[in-house]
């Protein structure tokens, strides 16, 4: 893969956060990221902080690289970080993180945090409980949530609770999503101690193989995310309107993906759900209605 280079001439601020806005629209996500249901104003930090984790995982995930190399680039990156907070960035991506620290006083902890979970999917391909798979999204997912919350100048830890529980259930359906994807790069998120409960052999998982025990397992893992969107759905009603629908977008986007691996009665091993756009558009009007 390819990303912006560090400079030897320095970058400026503008150009930078141009740079990062380029990267986010080029990719493709299930669930919104700096869309123009944000500010405007705030679509710049929130694309440097995506520019930012996005490349970390896909250095995670470039294929044809050795599990060395992966972690030399992850561990490369995290240096970069350091370089961003101690004012000396080069690359683009830094630039303009760099100034988004400065802007909301972000703590390094949670951009540390993202790479913690980047190095683990080099290094580990299978969780054996639940708590690993939720420790793994206390560092993949939660921060950013919190990250958005800083930008929109909350600090209420309340309110970051209510944030892991909805990023936390968005990682988690993920995962139900891409049971395949995963699989095609040897990872299992599904955790070892279920599939032992449900009866489910990991070399049924592996040849795709859909059983009647496969289904009761994502029932049970669809049912225990829906939990955590329900736990974390008071924040939803608990910021101000510039961030409102954002959030109903992306938390009914969530529980949609989970209604439709329940009405594919739980066979994501033969078809990926996934949203379309009309399913978009019926979302931002059910959101909409609630204004």
């Amino acid at each position: 893969m390819s990303f912006n280079p560090p400079s030897s001439d320095p970058l400026s601020v503008e150009l930078s956060f141009r740079y990062c806005e380029d990267f986010t629209y080029r990719h493709d996500e299930n669930f919104p990221v700096a869309s123009f249901f944000i500010p405007k104003d705030k679509r710049k930090y929130i694309a440097a902080i995506y520019a930012f984790a996005r490349t970390a995982d896909d250095f995670a995930d470039e294929p044809g690289v050795d599990q060395q190399e992966r972690m030399g680039k992850l561990i490369a990156w995290e240096q970069e970080l350091a370089d961003c907070y101690a004012g000396t960035a080069k690359r683009a991506v830094f630039i303009a993180l760099r100034e988004t620290i400065n802007q909301y006083d972000i703590p390094q902890d949670l951009f540390l945090r993202l790479l913690t979970a980047f190095k683990s999917d080099v290094t580990t391909r299978r969780h054996a409980t639940f708590h690993d798979v939720l420790r793994y999204c206390t560092n993949s997912a939660n921060p950013v949530g919190r990250l958005v919350l800083l930008l929109f100048g909350y600090r209420d830890e309340k309110l970051f609770a209510y944030s892991d529980h909805i990023c936390t259930a968005l990682q988690l359906t993920n995962f139900w999503q891409d049971v395949t994807v995963d699989l095609d790069k040897d990872r299992v998120y599904l955790p070892l101690e279920d599939l032992r409960r449900f009866g489910v052999s990991e070399q049924e998982l592996l040849s795709r193989s859909f059983t009647p025990a496969f289904r009761n397992l994502l029932e049970f893992q669809v049912t225990r995310t829906r939990e955590h969107f329900e736990k974390g759905k008071p924040l939803l009603e608990s910021v101000r309107r510039d961030l409102k629908l954002e959030l109903r977008l992306t938390w009914r986007g969530g529980m949609e993906i989970l209604r439709k691996i329940e009405n594919a009665g739980y066979d994501v091993l033969t078809r990926r759900p996934v949203l379309s756009k009309i399913d978009k558009l019926v979302l931002l009007f059910r959101s909409l209605l609630k204004f």
